[in-house]
């Protein structure tokens, strides 16, 4: 569901076919030898990373140089940490480029999320994550393209309640973000997401699915913060997909329950 070039949507896509990319190669049947190699090669890497880890230091590059990331982006910097916003939603960003990143990944977060299908909940995060002179026009957009007819196709009631027994999942996991542009009262970031979607209930015909996807949100400094002005998004990068086992759909609502989500600041 499109909301257009500067909104976003919730992803409801069932699991797609797709041709091999490695010209065939089985995902199952792997040789002993080379699963051994695999677990050799996983080992010497996480080596090589905790040594990189206490090597410390930060590279101040990576903090304001360019727009390209640095290997150094995700070092801590002892910036001032985000505090607790309105609606569970992170807020006083710093006035940098860190924080312009750290509001980009948590506002991706909220905005596609299981509650923005919730009329109460949408008109709460709509106001905490926009700017205040698009928060009415981008209220409706969301009512409209979230419409009790939209609802309804993914098993959800006109409040985006799913049906009893049955949970419906919508989580984004920022895996990394990048700026495009910044200026002390403007920031473009890119933030790559991975996600889970879909409704986990035994009968359902949406299941809950993975998803790779690049949210572009357009940043304002206003109110003494970091605001939304508009944004869009568009598939992938995707990994090619691994040999794991689905978890039933009581596996999947538990673990919604039990496990909660993060803050994300640089």
């Amino acid at each position: 569901m499109s909301l257009g070039d500067d909104t976003g949507r919730t992803r409801t896509r069932l699991p797609e076919a797709s041709g091999d990319p490695y010209g065939g190669a089985r995902r199952n049947g792997r040789s002993s030898s080379r699963s051994l190699v695999t677990v050799v090669g996983v080992v010497v890497l996480l080596i090589a990373a905790i040594a990189f880890a206490n090597r410390g230091g930060g590279d101040s590059d990576a903090e304001e140089g360019g727009d390209s990331p640095k290997a150094a982006a995700t070092a801590s910097t002892g910036e001032k940490p985000v505090s607790a916003g309105a609606s569970g939603i992170p807020a006083g960003f710093a006035h940098d480029r860190q924080g312009a990143e750290s509001a980009a990944a948590n506002y991706s977060v909220a905005l596609v999320s299981a509650d923005i299908l919730k009329p109460d909940r949408r008109a709460e995060i709509v106001r905490q994550v926009f700017v205040a002179d698009k928060q009415t026009s981008l209220e409706n957009r969301f009512d409209k393209a979230y419409s009790k007819e939209f609802l309804s196709t993914i098993g959800l009631d006109e409040n985006g309640n799913a049906a009893p027994g049955e949970t419906y999942v919508s989580r984004t996991m920022p895996i990394g973000t990048k700026v495009i542009g910044y200026s002390d009262t403007n920031a473009t970031v890119d933030v790559w997401c991975s996600g889970v979607f879909g409704t986990a209930g035994e009968k359902t015909t949406n299941p809950v699915t993975s998803d790779w996807f690049t949210m572009t949100l357009q940043l304002r400094w206003a109110d003494g913060d970091w605001k939304v002005d508009s944004f869009a998004q568009k598939d992938g990068p995707a990994p090619v997909p691994g040999d794991d086992k689905a978890s039933t759909a009581e596996e999947m609502a538990k673990a919604v329950q039990e496990y909660g989500g993060f803050t994300y600041a640089r």
